[in-house]
């Protein structure tokens, strides 16, 4: 879901909410529940696949209702169930059937929280956006993803299946020979995260490709208000960025800083592992931003250095005009005896004036390199 998009929706439900308020007065007919139904409305009916695995075989079914979903959980055994598609009633019946608390539930339902990790003792929550880049607008587009780890299970919400990144983490299971197969819960949570963290680095990947082609534009092309307008628009693409992703280094970190049961201690270096690669993917965040900020000061520089040699030239202008201004100016007044004004010649040496003195100063400014 673009979570832009959701934000608009909610704004448009609230006409009240402008800048014209009375402080003084009442929202009297505001409505909390209009925010619950446009979350209703945004609503889509979830699809669950589950994967059932050891080190010896596993079962995987797609599209199964819900009453498939719970008998897989068996001890020795590794249960995966992803939910494609929020729906509020289908969410709070399957984290009711494991026992989650209903706070969770309200964090995996509500679009837009802030990446976290909580330990609930029977369970571990985390929350992490999964971003897109949007080849068509150029906007990075994002929906959240929640997580919960559990004795012997796993279960993923996802709110698009058509962005599912996952992937990489089903071919795993089905090969018998991978680790995953014979490790425990926390490792298949470790392996989505990782998988979710290591998208963000072809997100980055086009962003410094447009950096690029950007930079080249204005240094080769010469076209600095045509680049200054993309390069905010980049820039602001890049905050987004930087803002989804920043967080997720405290949730990797709160996976590793925790004492829970539920994560065996010989997987530490994993998450470790995914610490280093989200640490990384925000260095280079924060390098495109300089890299923006820098672009953008070129390109006010350059606009302003342009603008610089326009008014040389009407200064340069202005300044050659000066002494044929002044020399109309005196022979011009209305005085009886005036030099040269009487003379047949009069007229050509007043003009060989107008052109030789600022014929004269071209070459001094020239001599002193002013142009």
């Amino acid at each position: 879901m673009n979570t832009r998009k959701y934000v608009k929706g909610i704004a448009r439900l609230l006409p009240e909410w402008s800048w014209n308020i009375d402080l003084r007065k009442p929202l009297t007919s505001f409505n909390p529940t209009k925010i619950e139904e446009h979350r209703e409305q945004k609503e889509t009916e979830p699809v669950y696949s589950v994967f059932d695995y050891n080190a010896a075989g596993y079962e995987e079914k797609k599209q199964v209702a819900f009453e498939d979903c719970t008998q897989y959980i068996t001890s020795g055994r590794v249960t995966w169930i992803n939910v494609d598609g929020i729906k509020k009633s289908e969410v709070e019946k399957l984290c009711n059937h494991y026992g989650v608390h209903h706070l969770l539930v309200e964090d995996i339902i509500s679009i837009g929280q802030r990446p976290k990790m909580e330990d609930a003792g029977e369970v571990i929550f985390c929350l992490l956006p999964m971003l897109y880049y949007n080849v068509n607008t150029g906007e990075i587009e994002s929906e959240q993803v929640s997580i919960l780890l559990g004795k012997d299970f796993v279960i993923s919400f996802q709110e698009d299946p058509k962005r599912d990144v996952f992937d990489p983490v089903r071919e795993r299971i089905r090969i018998g020979t991978s680790r995953l197969r014979s490790r425990t819960a926390d490792y298949l949570c470790y392996s989505l995260i990782d998988i979710i963290v290591d998208s963000y680095f072809g997100i980055i990947e086009k962003i410094n490709d447009r950096i690029e082609r950007l930079e080249d534009i204005l240094l080769l092309h010469k076209r600095e208000q045509a680049t200054l307008s993309r390069l905010s628009i980049l820039r602001r693409e890049v905050m987004v960025l930087k803002r989804s992703i920043s967080p997720v280094k405290e949730l990797v970190q709160g996976f590793i800083k925790s004492d829970s049961d539920l994560l065996e201690f010989e997987h530490e270096k994993y998450y470790k592992d995914v610490l280093d690669h989200i640490t990384l993917a925000n260095e280079y965040v924060e390098n495109h931003r300089d890299m923006v900020m820098n672009l953008q000061d070129l390109s006010m520089s350059q606009i302003n250095l342009r603008m610089n040699e326009v008014m040389k030239v009407f200064t340069l202008l202005a300044t050659l005009m000066a002494p044929a201004t002044v020399i109309g100016g005196i022979f011009g007044m209305n005085f009886d005896v005036i030099p040269l004004a009487h003379l047949q010649e009069g007229f050509y040496v007043t003009v060989g004036l107008m052109l030789i003195i600022p014929l004269l100063m071209l070459i001094y400014f020239k001599r002193k390199g002013w142009f």
